[in-house]
């Protein structure tokens, strides 16, 4: 709140108060970086993170190492860092903060392929089927987006369900199945009305 209201030295002081109560409270340290970057100050929260590598703390797992480095923008650290995590840690966690990092190097081939691997292994989740939904778009391979999207969406219930739908239609107009893609955005609509980029994309899609 007082970062939003410009209060920087408050929420500064703030912030190092949670900090200091469990140092190694990771998850914590990356909220406040993530509050810094969308209030305009990064720097201030990249110092959260970057106390956390400068201390050379032996007990730090591989994985928390890649994601400071990771928000950090340190993308082939984290990448490293996050290799070395999979030796002894395959969760979803991992996987996709590892195939995240290799879309930040521009590698969306090799992301598609770590998060393949991890479903391929009979471990289902929706989220990386999104993930390698939006690599498959990104590499030009429409039909395996649309193919990896709808698997995400056939498991009902799950968190990524809205960007999964939303992705779906997105599939749908790079294969130009407009008609597909006005009937889904028919049904996100009915599920999700307040989202506005959406009434706009229907409008758009009404005119094809």
């Amino acid at each position: 709140i007082e970062l939003a209201q410009g209060d920087t030295e408050a929420a500064s002081a703030d912030f190092d108060t949670a900090v200091s109560i469990d140092p190694q409270d990771y998850d914590l340290r990356i909220d406040i970086f993530c509050s810094c970057a969308e209030n305009g100050q990064q720097e201030l929260g990249q110092g959260y993170l970057q106390t956390v590598l400068d201390d050379e703390d032996s007990k730090l797992s591989d994985y928390n190492r890649g994601r400071m480095n990771y928000y950090l923008g340190n993308y082939d650290t984290a990448r490293n860092a996050l290799e070395s995590a999979m030796d002894t840690d395959s969760s979803s966690e991992v996987v996709s903060l590892l195939g995240q990092t290799y879309e930040k190097l521009g590698d969306y081939n090799y992301a598609a392929s770590v998060y393949s691997s991890y479903l391929e292994s009979d471990q289902a989740d929706a989220q990386i089927y999104n993930q390698l939904g939006l690599c498959r778009l990104q590499t030009g391979d429409y039909e395996a987006a649309l193919e990896a999207f709808e698997a995400g969406i056939a498991m009902e219930g799950n968190a990524a369900m809205q960007s999964l739908r939303f992705n779906q239609i997105v599939a749908y107009e790079y294969l130009g199945q407009f008609d597909q893609a006005k009937l889904a955005m028919e049904q996100y609509l009915t599920l999700y009305p307040d989202d506005e980029n959406a009434q706009r994309e229907y409008t758009f899609l009404k005119t094809r």
